[in-house]
């Protein structure tokens, strides 16, 4: 099964560069070519994600890139909405939860679509005059701050429920509402998504949801992947780079529906 360890290679490149966690391409894989329950390929999904954000947040670290502080405020609501969504795996019956992450998808190449023109044309809205240059910056609006936080509760259950990080809401809103640069926003992601994910193994674990061989198998090729994205980051347009694997995700999302109605 050579091709799983190339797969997490290239999947956790994208992964890192955008800060999304990979769980978009690794639950479809699994499900679809390899037959696994979505409960099961969620927990799977989730297990590898761990691994690829502890890599890439050592490469944007190296960068100094993350903010640490602001992750580790985040994660206050997404470690609890992680364990909730992970718990609502084994309540949703299989039909549902693929069907969900097939719209969820469609939902997250629309976001890659529009994402740069939406971020730019909302700014101004958000009640700050300037965007965010150093993390300090960020807590002279505590409102904005506790709001972002609250968003938060919400990637954490995308997360344990979907398999994903939890990045792909994570992401947007601190570019969004906190107005943090996208780099920092993806390196941020990044590594919040290192204490998400690990809730949510937890309690995957404990339902029996992680196929721990193929964890192995996907795990050494997204340690280096997710190196490899974190270098490129900064060097590859973000808007080009969203364009392309929306269509990609859109594919993917209708093959997820079609299979599940």
């Amino acid at each position: 099964m050579w091709e799983l360890l190339l797969f997490g290679f290239l999947v956790s490149i994208v992964a890192s560069m955008t800060g999304v966690g990979g769980g978009i391409f690794f639950v479809p894989l699994l499900t679809l070519a390899y037959g696994f329950a979505p409960s099961n390929a969620v927990g799977t999904s989730l297990m590898v994600i761990v691994f690829s954000a502890l890599s890439a947040s050592l490469g944007f670290a190296r960068q100094k890139r993350i903010f640490f502080k602001t992750g580790l405020i985040l994660t206050i609501l997404t470690v609890p909405g992680a364990l909730v969504g992970a718990s609502l795996t084994s309540i949703l019956p299989s039909e549902v939860l693929g069907l969900v992450f097939g719209v969820f998808l469609v939902i997250v190449a629309v976001r890659m679509v529009a994402a740069n023109g939406v971020w730019r044309r909302n700014k101004p809205q958000m009640g700050i005059s300037e965007d965010v240059v150093k993390e300090g910056d960020l807590f002279l609006n505590k409102r904005l701050l506790a709001f972002g936080v609250g968003l938060s509760f919400f990637g954490g259950l995308v997360s344990g429920l979907l398999g994903v990080g939890g990045g792909i809401l994570l992401v947007p809103l601190m570019a969004l509402f906190l107005r943090m640069p996208l780099h920092a926003a993806v390196a941020t992601s990044m590594f919040t998504m290192v204490f998400t994910t690990l809730s949510g193994v937890a309690q995957h674990w404990t339902l029996g949801n992680v196929n721990l061989e193929y964890v192995l198998l996907l795990a050494p090729g997204a340690l280096v992947g997710a190196q490899m994205g974190a270098w490129l980051c900064k060097r590859i347009s973000g808007e080009k780079l969203s364009l392309f694997f929306a269509v990609i995700v859109l594919v993917v999302s209708v093959q997820m529906i079609v299979k599940f109605i």
